[in-house]
Protein backbone atom coordinates (compact mmCIF):
# COMPACT_ATOMS: atom_id res chain seq x y z
CA UNK A 1 0.00 0.00 0.00
CA UNK A 2 3.06 2.60 0.28
CA UNK A 3 3.72 1.98 -3.38
CA UNK A 4 0.23 3.21 -3.85
CA UNK A 5 -0.10 6.13 -1.64
CA UNK A 6 3.03 7.59 -3.68
CA UNK A 7 1.37 8.01 -6.51
CA UNK A 8 -0.62 11.48 -5.38
CA UNK A 9 2.65 13.12 -5.17
CA UNK A 10 3.78 12.00 -8.58
CA UNK A 11 1.78 14.96 -10.07
CA UNK A 12 3.48 17.70 -8.30
CA UNK A 13 7.08 15.73 -9.19
CA UNK A 14 6.64 16.04 -12.61
CA UNK A 15 5.51 19.90 -12.31
CA UNK A 16 8.51 20.42 -11.32
CA UNK A 17 10.55 18.54 -13.72
CA UNK A 18 8.27 19.95 -16.17
CA UNK A 19 9.52 23.45 -15.67
CA UNK A 20 12.51 22.82 -16.75
CA UNK A 21 11.65 21.67 -20.46
CA UNK A 22 8.76 24.68 -21.00
CA UNK A 23 11.89 26.99 -22.91
CA UNK A 24 13.16 23.78 -24.74
CA UNK A 25 9.30 23.68 -25.91
CA UNK A 26 8.71 27.76 -26.29
CA UNK A 27 12.01 27.42 -28.86
CA UNK A 28 10.72 24.66 -30.86
CA UNK A 29 7.56 26.09 -30.94
CA UNK A 30 8.93 29.78 -32.37
CA UNK A 31 10.87 27.81 -35.07
CA UNK A 32 8.03 25.84 -36.38
CA UNK A 33 9.31 22.69 -35.42
CA UNK A 34 7.34 19.57 -33.38
CA UNK A 35 8.05 20.04 -30.00
CA UNK A 36 10.52 17.54 -28.03
CA UNK A 37 7.47 15.83 -26.52
CA UNK A 38 5.76 15.48 -29.71
CA UNK A 39 9.15 14.41 -31.35
CA UNK A 40 9.47 11.59 -28.97
CA UNK A 41 5.75 10.40 -28.54
CA UNK A 42 6.12 10.12 -32.42
CA UNK A 43 9.09 8.03 -32.47
CA UNK A 44 8.65 6.21 -29.23
CA UNK A 45 5.19 5.47 -30.55
CA UNK A 46 6.15 4.08 -33.80
CA UNK A 47 7.03 0.71 -32.29
CA UNK A 48 2.92 0.52 -32.41
CA UNK A 49 0.93 1.51 -35.77
CA UNK A 50 -2.21 1.77 -33.86
CA UNK A 51 -1.01 3.86 -30.79
CA UNK A 52 1.06 5.67 -33.59
CA UNK A 53 -1.89 6.62 -35.39
CA UNK A 54 -3.95 6.76 -32.28
CA UNK A 55 -1.46 9.88 -30.81
CA UNK A 56 -1.48 11.77 -33.91
CA UNK A 57 -5.32 11.50 -34.67
CA UNK A 58 -5.51 13.63 -30.80
CA UNK A 59 -2.71 16.23 -31.95
CA UNK A 60 -0.02 14.50 -29.63
CA UNK A 61 -1.76 15.34 -26.28
CA UNK A 62 -0.93 13.47 -23.54
CA UNK A 63 -2.98 10.58 -22.21
CA UNK A 64 -0.65 10.29 -19.14
CA UNK A 65 1.53 12.99 -18.18
CA UNK A 66 -0.27 15.90 -18.21
CA UNK A 67 -1.51 18.20 -15.25
CA UNK A 68 -5.27 17.24 -15.79
CA UNK A 69 -4.20 13.43 -16.16
CA UNK A 70 -3.68 12.68 -12.70
CA UNK A 71 -6.66 10.39 -12.05
CA UNK A 72 -6.02 8.33 -15.43
CA UNK A 73 -2.45 8.09 -14.37
CA UNK A 74 -3.62 7.27 -10.80
CA UNK A 75 -6.10 4.44 -12.04
CA UNK A 76 -3.88 2.97 -14.11
CA UNK A 77 -1.06 1.98 -11.62
CA UNK A 78 -3.42 1.44 -8.95
CA UNK A 79 -4.73 -1.64 -11.42
CA UNK A 80 -1.33 -2.57 -12.13
CA UNK A 81 -0.29 -3.13 -8.56
CA UNK A 82 -2.94 -5.35 -8.50
CA UNK A 83 -2.90 -7.49 -11.49
CA UNK A 84 -1.69 -10.48 -9.64
CA UNK A 85 -4.81 -10.94 -8.33
CA UNK A 86 -5.67 -12.16 -12.03
CA UNK A 87 -2.54 -14.19 -12.22
CA UNK A 88 -0.77 -11.92 -14.63
CA UNK A 89 2.68 -11.08 -15.17
CA UNK A 90 2.86 -7.95 -13.02
CA UNK A 91 7.09 -7.45 -14.60
CA UNK A 92 5.83 -7.20 -18.00
CA UNK A 93 3.62 -4.09 -16.42
CA UNK A 94 5.69 -2.95 -13.79
CA UNK A 95 3.96 0.14 -12.05
CA UNK A 96 7.05 1.05 -9.89
CA UNK A 97 8.84 1.34 -12.98
CA UNK A 98 6.68 3.49 -14.56
CA UNK A 99 6.04 5.46 -11.76
CA UNK A 100 10.27 6.23 -11.48
CA UNK A 101 10.36 7.18 -14.75
CA UNK A 102 7.85 10.22 -14.66
CA UNK A 103 8.98 10.99 -10.96
CA UNK A 104 12.96 11.53 -13.01
CA UNK A 105 11.31 13.12 -15.59
CA UNK A 106 13.66 16.29 -16.13
CA UNK A 107 12.86 17.15 -20.00
CA UNK A 108 10.29 17.14 -22.60
CA UNK A 109 11.81 13.75 -24.34
CA UNK A 110 11.83 12.28 -20.84
CA UNK A 111 8.29 13.38 -20.23
CA UNK A 112 7.23 11.63 -23.74
CA UNK A 113 8.86 8.47 -23.23
CA UNK A 114 7.31 8.18 -19.82
CA UNK A 115 4.15 8.75 -21.57
CA UNK A 116 4.55 6.40 -24.03
CA UNK A 117 5.63 4.01 -21.59
CA UNK A 118 2.25 4.16 -19.77
CA UNK A 119 0.53 3.90 -23.29
CA UNK A 120 2.06 0.43 -23.55
CA UNK A 121 2.04 -0.94 -20.20
CA UNK A 122 -1.73 -0.30 -20.14
CA UNK A 123 -2.03 -2.09 -23.82
CA UNK A 124 -0.22 -4.79 -22.61
CA UNK A 125 -2.06 -4.99 -19.66
CA UNK A 126 -5.37 -4.92 -21.50
CA UNK A 127 -3.84 -7.57 -24.05
CA UNK A 128 -3.39 -10.18 -21.22
CA UNK A 129 -6.61 -9.68 -19.09
CA UNK A 130 -8.90 -9.55 -22.24
CA UNK A 131 -7.41 -11.90 -24.46
CA UNK A 132 -4.82 -14.28 -22.24
CA UNK A 133 -1.02 -14.18 -21.76
CA UNK A 134 -0.34 -16.84 -23.76
CA UNK A 135 -1.04 -17.93 -27.61
CA UNK A 136 -2.48 -20.97 -26.57
CA UNK A 137 -1.54 -22.95 -30.12
CA UNK A 138 1.81 -21.92 -29.30
CA UNK A 139 1.98 -23.92 -26.59
CA UNK A 140 -0.13 -27.10 -28.09
CA UNK A 141 -1.44 -27.29 -31.27
CA UNK A 142 -4.68 -29.37 -30.09
CA UNK A 143 -5.80 -26.15 -28.24
CA UNK A 144 -7.33 -24.50 -31.25
CA UNK A 145 -8.82 -21.31 -30.11
CA UNK A 146 -9.08 -18.07 -32.38
CA UNK A 147 -8.32 -15.21 -29.91
CA UNK A 148 -9.62 -11.92 -30.89
CA UNK A 149 -7.02 -9.58 -29.62
CA UNK A 150 -8.55 -6.00 -28.32
CA UNK A 151 -8.22 -2.55 -30.52
CA UNK A 152 -5.56 -0.60 -28.99
CA UNK A 153 -6.81 2.87 -30.67
CA UNK A 154 -10.53 2.06 -29.06
CA UNK A 155 -9.24 1.18 -25.90
CA UNK A 156 -7.01 4.37 -26.17
CA UNK A 157 -9.93 6.33 -27.12
CA UNK A 158 -12.17 4.79 -24.23
CA UNK A 159 -9.89 5.79 -21.75
CA UNK A 160 -9.86 9.76 -23.32
CA UNK A 161 -13.55 9.54 -22.87
CA UNK A 162 -14.90 8.12 -20.34
CA UNK A 163 -14.52 7.35 -16.66
CA UNK A 164 -10.83 5.65 -16.49
CA UNK A 165 -11.50 3.30 -13.65
CA UNK A 166 -14.52 1.56 -15.33
CA UNK A 167 -12.74 1.38 -18.18
CA UNK A 168 -9.86 -0.70 -16.47
CA UNK A 169 -12.20 -2.95 -14.61
CA UNK A 170 -14.34 -3.47 -17.41
CA UNK A 171 -11.50 -5.06 -18.97
CA UNK A 172 -11.19 -8.55 -17.40
CA UNK A 173 -13.88 -11.40 -18.64
CA UNK A 174 -17.24 -10.56 -17.05
CA UNK A 175 -18.56 -14.55 -16.54
CA UNK A 176 -19.26 -15.42 -12.83
CA UNK A 177 -16.84 -18.40 -13.41
CA UNK A 178 -13.87 -15.93 -13.87
CA UNK A 179 -14.70 -14.03 -11.12
CA UNK A 180 -15.18 -17.21 -9.45
CA UNK A 181 -11.55 -18.62 -10.23
CA UNK A 182 -10.07 -14.80 -9.21
CA UNK A 183 -11.85 -15.72 -5.60
CA UNK A 184 -10.50 -19.31 -5.63
CA UNK A 185 -6.98 -17.95 -6.01
CA UNK A 186 -7.23 -15.31 -3.41
CA UNK A 187 -8.16 -17.48 -0.82
CA UNK A 188 -5.53 -20.23 -1.92
CA UNK A 189 -3.07 -17.37 -1.46
CA UNK A 190 -4.15 -16.65 2.19
CA UNK A 191 -4.45 -20.62 2.82
CA UNK A 192 -0.90 -21.39 1.66
CA UNK A 193 0.57 -18.37 3.61
CA UNK A 194 -1.08 -19.78 6.73
CA UNK A 195 0.71 -23.20 6.30
CA UNK A 196 -1.51 -24.92 3.37
CA UNK A 197 -3.85 -27.89 4.34
CA UNK A 198 -1.79 -29.85 6.91
CA UNK A 199 0.30 -33.58 6.97
CA UNK A 200 -0.80 -35.27 3.77
CA UNK A 201 -2.70 -38.44 5.24
CA UNK A 202 -0.41 -41.95 5.45
CA UNK A 203 -2.44 -44.67 4.17
CA UNK A 204 -3.11 -46.90 1.46
CA UNK A 205 -7.25 -46.84 2.20
CA UNK A 206 -8.82 -45.29 4.78
CA UNK A 207 -12.77 -46.97 5.32
CA UNK A 208 -15.57 -45.86 7.91
CA UNK A 209 -14.88 -47.15 11.43
CA UNK A 210 -11.32 -47.38 11.16
CA UNK A 211 -9.65 -45.05 14.15
CA UNK A 212 -5.95 -43.98 14.51
CA UNK A 213 -3.33 -41.32 13.49
CA UNK A 214 -4.12 -41.59 9.87
CA UNK A 215 -8.35 -41.10 10.62
CA UNK A 216 -7.08 -37.93 12.60
CA UNK A 217 -4.73 -36.43 9.44
CA UNK A 218 -7.48 -37.15 7.44
CA UNK A 219 -9.99 -35.38 9.68
CA UNK A 220 -7.41 -32.46 9.75
CA UNK A 221 -7.39 -32.10 6.25
CA UNK A 222 -11.01 -32.27 5.58
CA UNK A 223 -11.63 -29.13 8.55
CA UNK A 224 -8.84 -27.28 6.95
CA UNK A 225 -10.51 -27.58 3.24
CA UNK A 226 -13.65 -26.61 4.39
CA UNK A 227 -15.55 -30.13 4.17
CA UNK A 228 -15.95 -30.98 7.55
CA UNK A 229 -17.05 -29.15 10.80
CA UNK A 230 -14.57 -28.77 13.77
CA UNK A 231 -14.32 -31.81 14.94
CA UNK A 232 -12.07 -33.96 17.67
CA UNK A 233 -13.24 -37.49 16.24
CA UNK A 234 -10.38 -39.65 15.72
CA UNK A 235 -12.73 -42.32 14.30
CA UNK A 236 -13.91 -42.99 10.22
CA UNK A 237 -17.34 -41.98 11.72
CA UNK A 238 -20.46 -40.62 9.58
CA UNK A 239 -19.43 -37.17 9.71
CA UNK A 240 -16.33 -37.99 8.24
CA UNK A 241 -18.12 -39.88 5.68
CA UNK A 242 -20.20 -37.48 4.29
CA UNK A 243 -17.56 -35.00 3.99
CA UNK A 244 -15.21 -37.67 2.26
CA UNK A 245 -18.80 -38.02 0.06
CA UNK A 246 -18.63 -34.17 -0.75
CA UNK A 247 -14.61 -34.13 -1.45
CA UNK A 248 -15.36 -36.97 -4.03
CA UNK A 249 -18.30 -35.23 -5.66
CA UNK A 250 -15.73 -32.08 -6.18
CA UNK A 251 -13.03 -34.01 -7.79
CA UNK A 252 -14.81 -36.42 -10.20
CA UNK A 253 -14.36 -39.77 -7.99
CA UNK A 254 -16.98 -42.30 -7.27
CA UNK A 255 -18.39 -40.56 -4.20
CA UNK A 256 -19.41 -43.75 -2.23
CA UNK A 257 -17.48 -41.99 1.18
CA UNK A 258 -14.63 -44.21 1.40
CA UNK A 259 -11.56 -43.14 0.85
CA UNK A 260 -9.68 -45.62 -1.43
CA UNK A 261 -6.60 -44.76 -3.30
CA UNK A 262 -7.86 -42.46 -5.32
CA UNK A 263 -9.32 -40.78 -2.82
CA UNK A 264 -6.75 -40.02 -0.98
CA UNK A 265 -4.20 -39.17 -3.61
CA UNK A 266 -6.35 -36.14 -4.49
CA UNK A 267 -6.80 -35.08 -0.79
CA UNK A 268 -2.56 -34.81 -0.80
CA UNK A 269 -2.56 -32.83 -3.79
CA UNK A 270 -1.05 -29.56 -2.36
CA UNK A 271 -2.61 -26.34 -2.27
CA UNK A 272 0.28 -25.25 -4.27
CA UNK A 273 -0.93 -27.51 -7.41
CA UNK A 274 -4.55 -26.72 -6.87
CA UNK A 275 -4.06 -22.74 -7.28
CA UNK A 276 -1.50 -24.07 -9.83
CA UNK A 277 -4.60 -25.47 -11.66
CA UNK A 278 -7.17 -22.24 -11.05
CA UNK A 279 -4.13 -20.03 -12.37
CA UNK A 280 -4.67 -21.92 -15.86
CA UNK A 281 -8.57 -22.21 -16.07
CA UNK A 282 -8.37 -18.37 -15.16
CA UNK A 283 -6.22 -17.81 -18.27
CA UNK A 284 -8.53 -20.74 -20.42
CA UNK A 285 -11.20 -17.90 -19.72
CA UNK A 286 -9.32 -15.47 -20.40
CA UNK A 287 -9.06 -17.11 -23.78
CA UNK A 288 -12.67 -17.37 -24.69
CA UNK A 289 -13.19 -13.82 -24.12
CA UNK A 290 -16.76 -12.34 -23.46
CA UNK A 291 -18.24 -13.83 -26.72
CA UNK A 292 -21.45 -15.09 -26.03
CA UNK A 293 -21.46 -19.33 -25.18
CA UNK A 294 -24.97 -19.09 -26.41
CA UNK A 295 -28.41 -19.19 -24.61
CA UNK A 296 -28.07 -22.78 -25.28
CA UNK A 297 -25.21 -24.32 -25.69
CA UNK A 298 -23.26 -27.92 -25.31
CA UNK A 299 -20.01 -27.80 -22.92
CA UNK A 300 -17.58 -31.09 -22.94
CA UNK A 301 -14.95 -30.66 -20.13
CA UNK A 302 -12.48 -33.25 -20.98
CA UNK A 303 -11.19 -33.62 -17.90
CA UNK A 304 -14.47 -34.27 -16.54
CA UNK A 305 -15.71 -37.10 -18.51
CA UNK A 306 -19.24 -35.43 -19.02
CA UNK A 307 -21.59 -33.58 -21.67
CA UNK A 308 -23.73 -31.12 -20.71
CA UNK A 309 -26.72 -29.35 -22.46
CA UNK A 310 -27.03 -25.56 -20.75
CA UNK A 311 -29.68 -23.68 -21.09
CA UNK A 312 -30.01 -19.85 -20.05
CA UNK A 313 -26.55 -20.65 -17.67
CA UNK A 314 -28.63 -23.75 -16.17
CA UNK A 315 -27.60 -27.71 -16.58
CA UNK A 316 -30.43 -28.99 -17.93
CA UNK A 317 -28.68 -32.33 -19.22
CA UNK A 318 -25.78 -34.22 -18.36
CA UNK A 319 -24.47 -37.58 -19.16
CA UNK A 320 -20.97 -39.43 -18.86
CA UNK A 321 -18.31 -38.88 -21.67
CA UNK A 322 -15.13 -40.98 -23.36
CA UNK A 323 -12.96 -38.90 -24.71
CA UNK A 324 -9.33 -39.54 -26.99
CA UNK A 325 -6.99 -42.08 -25.24
CA UNK A 326 -3.92 -39.66 -24.15
CA UNK A 327 -1.57 -40.42 -26.71
CA UNK A 328 -0.17 -37.80 -29.94
CA UNK A 329 -2.90 -38.28 -32.14
CA UNK A 330 -5.87 -38.81 -30.51
CA UNK A 331 -6.05 -36.52 -27.78
CA UNK A 332 -9.53 -34.43 -28.38
CA UNK A 333 -8.70 -31.18 -28.97
CA UNK A 334 -10.20 -28.11 -27.54
CA UNK A 335 -12.09 -25.65 -29.78
CA UNK A 336 -15.75 -24.41 -30.13
CA UNK A 337 -18.53 -24.57 -32.93
CA UNK A 338 -22.29 -25.24 -33.85
CA UNK A 339 -23.90 -28.49 -33.89
CA UNK A 340 -25.72 -28.32 -37.12
CA UNK A 341 -27.59 -31.91 -37.15
CA UNK A 342 -27.76 -35.24 -36.15
CA UNK A 343 -27.43 -38.71 -38.04
CA UNK A 344 -29.69 -41.38 -36.89
CA UNK A 345 -28.46 -44.85 -37.96
CA UNK A 346 -24.98 -43.24 -38.48
CA UNK A 347 -22.48 -45.48 -41.07
CA UNK A 348 -18.88 -45.08 -39.61
CA UNK A 349 -16.43 -43.86 -42.38
CA UNK A 350 -13.13 -45.06 -40.79
CA UNK A 351 -10.73 -42.42 -39.96
CA UNK A 352 -7.59 -42.40 -42.63
CA UNK A 353 -5.12 -42.62 -39.66
CA UNK A 354 -7.17 -45.83 -38.32
CA UNK A 355 -7.22 -47.58 -41.72
CA UNK A 356 -3.75 -47.33 -42.45
CA UNK A 357 -1.97 -47.70 -39.02
CA UNK A 358 -4.56 -50.22 -37.68
CA UNK A 359 -6.71 -51.65 -40.36
CA UNK A 360 -4.01 -51.69 -43.74
CA UNK A 361 -1.54 -54.21 -42.01
CA UNK A 362 -4.38 -56.69 -40.81
CA UNK A 363 -6.11 -56.70 -44.70
CA UNK A 364 -2.78 -57.30 -45.69
CA UNK A 365 -2.34 -60.40 -44.20
CA UNK A 366 -5.97 -61.61 -44.55
CA UNK A 367 -7.94 -59.71 -46.94
CA UNK A 368 -11.03 -61.31 -45.36
CA UNK A 369 -9.87 -59.04 -41.57
CA UNK A 370 -12.16 -57.01 -40.29
CA UNK A 371 -15.40 -58.71 -42.59
CA UNK A 372 -17.95 -55.91 -40.84
CA UNK A 373 -16.49 -53.01 -42.42
CA UNK A 374 -17.49 -52.10 -46.49
CA UNK A 375 -14.22 -51.27 -49.11
CA UNK A 376 -15.24 -47.89 -51.02
CA UNK A 377 -13.45 -46.26 -53.63
CA UNK A 378 -13.00 -42.09 -54.31
CA UNK A 379 -16.71 -42.23 -55.73
CA UNK A 380 -17.96 -43.35 -52.42
CA UNK A 381 -18.61 -47.39 -53.90
CA UNK A 382 -18.62 -50.91 -52.65
CA UNK A 383 -15.48 -52.45 -53.81
CA UNK A 384 -15.06 -56.42 -53.77
CA UNK A 385 -12.50 -57.00 -51.25
CA UNK A 386 -11.36 -60.24 -54.36
CA UNK A 387 -10.89 -56.89 -56.93
CA UNK A 388 -8.11 -55.65 -54.60
CA UNK A 389 -4.30 -56.66 -53.93
CA UNK A 390 -3.90 -55.16 -50.43
CA UNK A 391 -0.21 -55.97 -49.99
CA UNK A 392 0.42 -53.71 -53.27
CA UNK A 393 -0.07 -50.45 -51.30
CA UNK A 394 1.79 -48.63 -48.61
CA UNK A 395 -0.30 -46.29 -45.72
CA UNK A 396 0.69 -43.67 -48.27
CA UNK A 397 -0.59 -44.77 -51.32
CA UNK A 398 -3.32 -46.96 -50.56
CA UNK A 399 -6.95 -45.84 -52.41
CA UNK A 400 -9.33 -46.77 -50.35
CA UNK A 401 -11.48 -46.05 -47.56
CA UNK A 402 -13.57 -48.18 -45.19
CA UNK A 403 -16.73 -48.05 -44.21
CA UNK A 404 -19.20 -49.67 -41.29
CA UNK A 405 -23.07 -49.72 -42.89
CA UNK A 406 -25.57 -48.79 -39.78
CA UNK A 407 -26.50 -51.69 -37.61
CA UNK A 408 -26.13 -52.90 -34.10
CA UNK A 409 -22.77 -53.09 -33.59
CA UNK A 410 -22.05 -50.00 -35.39
CA UNK A 411 -18.72 -47.71 -33.72
CA UNK A 412 -21.00 -44.94 -33.67
CA UNK A 413 -23.80 -46.46 -32.03
CA UNK A 414 -27.21 -45.42 -32.96
CA UNK A 415 -26.62 -41.68 -33.23
CA UNK A 416 -24.39 -39.27 -34.13
CA UNK A 417 -24.01 -35.09 -33.13
CA UNK A 418 -22.35 -33.22 -35.97
CA UNK A 419 -20.75 -30.14 -35.61
CA UNK A 420 -18.64 -29.93 -38.97
CA UNK A 421 -14.85 -28.77 -38.24
CA UNK A 422 -11.71 -29.52 -39.81
CA UNK A 423 -10.59 -31.85 -36.72
CA UNK A 424 -13.45 -34.63 -38.01
CA UNK A 425 -14.42 -34.55 -34.56
CA UNK A 426 -18.15 -35.08 -33.21
CA UNK A 427 -20.47 -36.77 -30.71
CA UNK A 428 -21.69 -40.14 -30.89
CA UNK A 429 -23.16 -43.34 -29.45
CA UNK A 430 -20.99 -46.31 -28.82
CA UNK A 431 -22.00 -50.37 -28.38
CA UNK A 432 -18.69 -50.54 -25.66
CA UNK A 433 -21.08 -49.06 -22.64
CA UNK A 434 -18.40 -50.89 -19.99
CA UNK A 435 -16.27 -47.71 -20.09
CA UNK A 436 -18.56 -45.59 -18.84
CA UNK A 437 -17.68 -47.22 -15.30
CA UNK A 438 -14.52 -46.09 -15.51
CA UNK A 439 -12.82 -42.80 -13.63
CA UNK A 440 -11.01 -42.05 -16.09
CA UNK A 441 -12.50 -42.54 -19.23
CA UNK A 442 -10.21 -41.68 -21.99
CA UNK A 443 -10.14 -44.32 -24.16
CA UNK A 444 -11.82 -43.17 -28.42
CA UNK A 445 -9.56 -41.80 -30.78
CA UNK A 446 -10.86 -38.49 -30.73
CA UNK A 447 -14.24 -37.83 -30.78
CA UNK A 448 -16.80 -38.26 -27.97
CA UNK A 449 -18.61 -40.72 -27.02
CA UNK A 450 -21.82 -40.34 -25.08
CA UNK A 451 -23.45 -42.85 -22.18
CA UNK A 452 -27.04 -41.72 -22.69
CA UNK A 453 -26.78 -40.46 -26.41
CA UNK A 454 -30.60 -40.82 -27.21
CA UNK A 455 -31.83 -39.26 -24.34
CA UNK A 456 -29.18 -36.61 -25.30
CA UNK A 457 -30.82 -36.34 -28.46
CA UNK A 458 -34.49 -36.46 -27.34
CA UNK A 459 -33.14 -33.27 -25.33
CA UNK A 460 -31.64 -31.44 -28.47
CA UNK A 461 -35.70 -32.02 -29.86
CA UNK A 462 -37.12 -30.96 -27.79
CA UNK A 463 -36.85 -27.40 -28.89
CA UNK A 464 -38.42 -27.95 -32.35
CA UNK A 465 -40.62 -30.93 -31.88
CA UNK A 466 -43.20 -31.48 -30.09
CA UNK A 467 -43.17 -35.14 -29.86
CA UNK A 468 -39.35 -35.53 -29.93
CA UNK A 469 -39.13 -39.63 -28.65
CA UNK A 470 -41.23 -40.02 -31.20
CA UNK A 471 -39.78 -38.39 -34.32
CA UNK A 472 -36.32 -39.98 -33.04
CA UNK A 473 -37.77 -43.18 -33.19
CA UNK A 474 -39.34 -43.04 -36.25
CA UNK A 475 -36.10 -42.86 -38.01
CA UNK A 476 -34.72 -45.29 -35.83
CA UNK A 477 -37.17 -47.93 -36.97
CA UNK A 478 -36.29 -47.33 -40.36
CA UNK A 479 -32.75 -48.63 -39.87
CA UNK A 480 -31.57 -46.31 -42.84
CA UNK A 481 -29.43 -43.87 -42.35
CA UNK A 482 -31.28 -40.60 -41.62
CA UNK A 483 -29.85 -36.87 -41.29
CA UNK A 484 -32.33 -34.39 -38.77
CA UNK A 485 -31.23 -30.93 -39.22
CA UNK A 486 -31.84 -28.73 -36.53
CA UNK A 487 -33.80 -25.61 -36.85
CA UNK A 488 -31.31 -23.74 -34.33
CA UNK A 489 -27.65 -24.70 -34.22
CA UNK A 490 -26.32 -24.88 -31.26
CA UNK A 491 -22.78 -23.80 -30.08
CA UNK A 492 -20.73 -26.49 -28.66
CA UNK A 493 -17.87 -25.89 -26.61
CA UNK A 494 -14.87 -28.70 -25.64
CA UNK A 495 -13.08 -26.78 -23.26
CA UNK A 496 -10.37 -28.34 -21.11
CA UNK A 497 -10.39 -27.57 -17.24
CA UNK A 498 -9.20 -29.50 -14.16
CA UNK A 499 -10.38 -26.14 -12.03
CA UNK A 500 -13.85 -24.77 -12.14
CA UNK A 501 -16.76 -23.78 -10.33
CA UNK A 502 -19.55 -26.09 -9.42
CA UNK A 503 -23.39 -25.30 -9.09
CA UNK A 504 -22.92 -23.99 -5.41
CA UNK A 505 -20.49 -21.93 -6.61
CA UNK A 506 -17.77 -24.50 -4.98
CA UNK A 507 -14.50 -25.02 -6.82
CA UNK A 508 -14.25 -28.45 -8.10
CA UNK A 509 -11.47 -30.29 -9.55
CA UNK A 510 -9.96 -32.90 -11.97
CA UNK A 511 -7.07 -35.11 -13.45
CA UNK A 512 -4.69 -33.05 -15.50
CA UNK A 513 -5.65 -35.87 -17.99
CA UNK A 514 -3.61 -34.40 -21.26
CA UNK A 515 -0.67 -32.76 -19.18
CA UNK A 516 -1.89 -29.87 -20.77
CA UNK A 517 -2.04 -27.86 -17.68
CA UNK A 518 1.30 -28.80 -16.94
CA UNK A 519 2.48 -27.40 -20.13
CA UNK A 520 0.50 -24.26 -19.53
CA UNK A 521 1.57 -23.38 -16.25
CA UNK A 522 5.30 -23.79 -17.16
CA UNK A 523 4.61 -21.47 -19.97
CA UNK A 524 3.03 -18.84 -17.72
CA UNK A 525 6.15 -19.09 -15.53
CA UNK A 526 8.31 -18.47 -18.22
CA UNK A 527 5.70 -15.35 -19.01
CA UNK A 528 5.98 -13.95 -15.36
CA UNK A 529 3.33 -15.13 -13.98
CA UNK A 530 3.99 -15.78 -9.94
CA UNK A 531 2.63 -19.98 -9.85
CA UNK A 532 3.18 -21.65 -6.69
CA UNK A 533 6.06 -23.98 -7.59
CA UNK A 534 5.34 -27.45 -6.41
CA UNK A 535 7.51 -30.06 -5.13
CA UNK A 536 8.63 -33.86 -5.67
Amino acid sequence: MRFISRLGRIGVLWTSAAAVSVCLATVAVAQGLPSPFVQVVAAEASANDELAAFYKSIGYATVWTGEADAMRRSALLNTLARAGDHALPVRRYDPRKLTALLTAAQTEGDRARAEVAFSMAFLAYARDIQSGVLVPKEIDSTIVREIAQPDASALMTALMTENPGVVLRDLAPKSPQYAQLMRAKIDLDAKIANGGWGRPVQAKALVPGDQGDAVVALRDRLIAMGYLARSATQTYDNAVLAAVQRFQLDHGLIADGSAYAGTIEALNISPQERQRSVIVAMERMRWMGDAPLGDRHIWVNLPDFTAKIVDHGKITFETRAVIGKNVADQRTPEFSDVMEHMVINPSWGVPRSIIVNEYLPLLQRNPNAVSHLQVIDGAGRVVSRGAVNFAAYSARTFPFGLRQPPSDGNALGKVKFMFPNPHNIYLHDTPSKSLFAQDVRAYSHGCIRLADPIDFAHAILAVQSDDPEGQFDAALNTRKETTVKLKETIPVHLVYFTAFPGSRGQMTYRRDIYGRDADLARALDEAGVVTPQVQG
